[in-house]
């Protein structure tokens, strides 16, 4: 298991159940986090997003003024967010794989259920900074790659490069415009 530097990591964390938020926050300190900053709709995690540039952010899937499928697509919308390849982990009460095929296409890092518990909490964040997915760029979606692993079986044409309009993009070899 990979260790991860919590002191060096920024939190955003978007909620409006106060009572949620401070959960995640006493697990995010515990980690050894000291930089987490709260949202209580999706308005204002995007404006923390902006403000404070986080390393991770963590929201509810549902919040008012915009919910976090929302959130989640401003801001992986490159022309309008300066932060389009920050990981986000959504969370939600609803586990139906209606709700998280739509967090993943709205392009979600990753998904947790509610309740959370810290080594679920743990394990995505370690997914995040350990193990961090190529963006994929096509006219539909912008985001992380949704294939999570490699099929050695597989044998059929590979759809990702073989698409055309498609591309690749390394968060780490992208300038983006401030």
């Amino acid at each position: 298991m990979t260790k991860i530097a919590f002191d060096e990591l920024r939190f955003v964390v978007a909620d409006d159940n106060a009572h949620m938020r401070r959960i995640v926050r006493t697990l995010l300190r515990a980690f050894g986090s000291r930089e987490i900053y709260e949202a209580e709709d999706g308005a204002s995690g995007l404006e923390a997003v902006e403000a404070f540039s986080p390393d991770i952010l963590i929201t509810d899937i549902t919040m008012p003024i915009f919910d976090g499928i929302e959130l989640t697509r401003m801001i992986r919308n490159p022309d309008g967010c300066r932060h389009p390849f920050l990981p986000i982990v959504v969370l939600s009460a609803y586990s139906e794989k209606k709700h998280v095929i739509a967090a993943r296409d709205a392009g979600a890092t990753e998904f947790l259920c509610k309740p959370v518990s810290a080594t679920a909490l743990y394990r995505r964040i370690q997914n995040v900074v350990a193990n961090p997915r190529d963006f994929i760029r096509t006219k539909s979606y912008f985001g992380p790659d949704r294939r999570r692993y490699v099929n050695p079986n597989y044998s059929g044409v590979d759809r990702r490069i073989a698409a055309p309009g498609e591309n690749i993009v390394d968060p780490n070899q992208v300038q983006l415009e401030a």
